[in-house]
This record gives C-alpha cells, sequence and structure tokens, in this order.
C-alpha cells in the first residue's frame, strides 16, 4: 500500500494530463491556493499546452514518462476511453508515494482499467469526479473558481489506503471542492440519470432540429428555452462520445425509462388529455422548485 507522507496543504510537484477547461482550472486553483511547488503540463496538443503554460495554468511542458518521475500527485483530465493508455504509459515510471486521481465522469471503467493495467500499484489511484464544468472547452476557458463550492465525489477503492484517500481528498478540498465518497457503481448509476442522460438529449434536440429541412428557420426563431436547453451540446464531442460508450449500461437503462415517460407524454397529448398533463408537469415543476432552492 502506498504510505505518502505529503503534508495536508503542500502537494509538491503535481502533474495534470489534459489542461484542458477541467485541467487547466485545477492548475490555477492549486497554484492560487499556493499549495503546490510545481505544475506540469501533459497533453496531446501542443498550441493548447502552450496557452495553458502563458496563462499561468502549468509551469512547464513534459511527456508522461518524464513527468511521472517527478511527480508526487499526477491528475488525469484526458477524455475517458484514454486512460488505459495512459495508465499503460504511467505504470513503469510510477514511484511508490506517487498518488494518481483524475476528473472524469465515469468510474467503474476507469477502475477496471486501472487495476488490470497497473496491478500492485493500482492502491495508488483515487478515482474522483468534479462536478464542474462549461460548455466551453480548452484552457482558455479555464477560471481559478471553477470548483469554488461545487462538489467532487471521490470513489475510494478497497485497495486505497485511507491516508492517500484523505490527502486527495484534501487536495480537491484545496481547489474549492466539497468532496464526498460513494461506490464507483453507485456513481455511474447516478450521473447516468443526471448528467450523462441529459447531454444526450440536449445532443438529439439539436440533431433533430438540424435535421429538418427548415433548420435555419427555425434556429432563427429559438428563444431562451431552447438556448438553455441545448446550451451543454456546446460541450466536446469527443468527451461525451467517449462518456456515453464507458457508462452504456447505466445510460441505456435511463434511457429506456426516459422513453416510457416521452411516450406516455405523446399519447397524452394525442388525446387531448390536458389534465393528466398538467398534473405531470405540476409534480415535475414542483420538484425542480424544491431542488433549485435546496
Amino acid at each position: 500500500m502506498s504510505t505518502n507522507t505529503l503534508t495536508t496543504n503542500h502537494f509538491g510537484v503535481v502533474t495534470i494530463v489534459g489542461v484542458g477547461l477541467i485541467g487547466a482550472s485545477i492548475g490555477l486553483a492549486l497554484k492560487k491556493a499556493g499549495v503546490v511547488k510545481e505544475v506540469i503540463g501533459v497533453g496531446r496538443g501542443n498550441a493548447n499546452l502552450e496557452r495553458a503554460k502563458a496563462i499561468g495554468a502549468i509551469d512547464v511542458i513534459s511527456d508522461l514518462a518524464n513527468a511521472c518521475t517527478r511527480s508526487q500527485m499526477i491528475i488525469l483530465c484526458a477524455p475517458v476511453a484514454q486512460m488505459r493508455d495512459l495508465f499503460s504509459t504511467m505504470e513503469p515510471y510510477l514511484k511508490p508515494h506517487t498518488l494518481i486521481t483524475d476528473a472524469g465522469s465515469t468510474k467503474s471503467n476507469m477502475v477496471l482499467a486501472a487495476k488490470e493495467v497497473l496491478g500492485k500499484k493500482v492502491c495508488q489511484f483515487i478515482p474522483a469526479h468534479p462536478i464542474a464544468g462549461g460548455a466551453q472547452h480548452g484552457a482558455d476557458a479555464a477560471k481559478p473558481d471553477l470548483f469554488q463550492g461545487k462538489q467532487t465525489i471521490i470513489c475510494p477503492i478497497q485497495e486505497n489506503a485511507i491516508a492517500d484517500v484523505e490527502l486527495v481528498e484534501s487536495l480537491w478540498q484545496a481547489v474549492g471542492s466539497k468532496t464526498r465518497r460513494i461506490s464507483a457503481i453507485q456513481h455511474d448509476a447516478i450521473f447516468a440519470a443526471v448528467s450523462h442522460l441529459p447531454h444526450v438529449l440536449s445532443y438529439a434536440l439539436m440533431a433533430s432540429v438540424l435535421n429538418a429541412e427548415d433548420a435555419d428557420e427555425k434556429l432563427s426563431h429559438a428563444g431562451a428555452g431552447f438556448r438553455d436547453f441545448t446550451r451543454i451540446a456546446a460541450s466536446s464531442p469527443e468527451m461525451w462520445r467517449d462518456i456515453c460508450l464507458a457508462n452504456r449500461s447505466a445510460l441505456l437503462k435511463e434511457l429506456d425509462q426516459y422513453l416510457v415517460v416521452l411516450n406516455r407524454m405523446r399519447a397524452l397529448i394525442a388525446e387531448s388529455d390536458g389534465e393528466t398533463l398538467e398534473k405531470i408537469f405540476t409534480k415535475s415543476s414542483q420538484a425542480r422548485n424544491r431542488w433549485d432552492i435546496s
């Protein structure tokens, strides 16, 4: 098991793999909090890496192998489909006291990949998911306060040392997050419903309108409601493709349940059953209002 000797308010050299919106915001927040010695940036696009360095999100640019040998903490912010390859690259260079966490939106697949690739070193991986973001992506969209007051889910695995989990929690708290621990399976079931499904629906609505012969005319008349509903369809297509496939089983279950409700509403509209339709709308509206002020 890893026995980390870092203090809770200083994380030494931190490597961020993938310095887009989330990764670059983590770098900005850690440096603003004064809890890191140096931030190393690793990524595929040199232009974005240089931009992250220019805005102060990272201090240096490196390849992953070299960064592993120098880091006390590694934060994986790449698309979830890349994680297995990243673990494979890291494994030979991973020092015994280096901890790994991530910002991925799915967890069960990440844990499985880590166990298969890292072997005994899997104890050094503490999965996490910050519930923060935005429709824009890339280092230019980064904000040092992106995680302020937001929730970060920590999904410890059996192999993790308690002290290591607490250290990773303190890192996420240092960027402003409120942390909560749940299992990877529970995480994936919850976020299939409240995050992954809404993104699929937003993309689907945009696709539906774009497929119409009068798509340009419809979009020219769209108002705030359409804009609000489709805002998240501006998110990274690559990232959301990977999330949908990585959490396929849970997402399909939520889609099937949603289609039952949607078909029920279609039937009520076809039958001109305004009374029942209003009851459904009222129940949903009241629940939404209660949640919004909680």
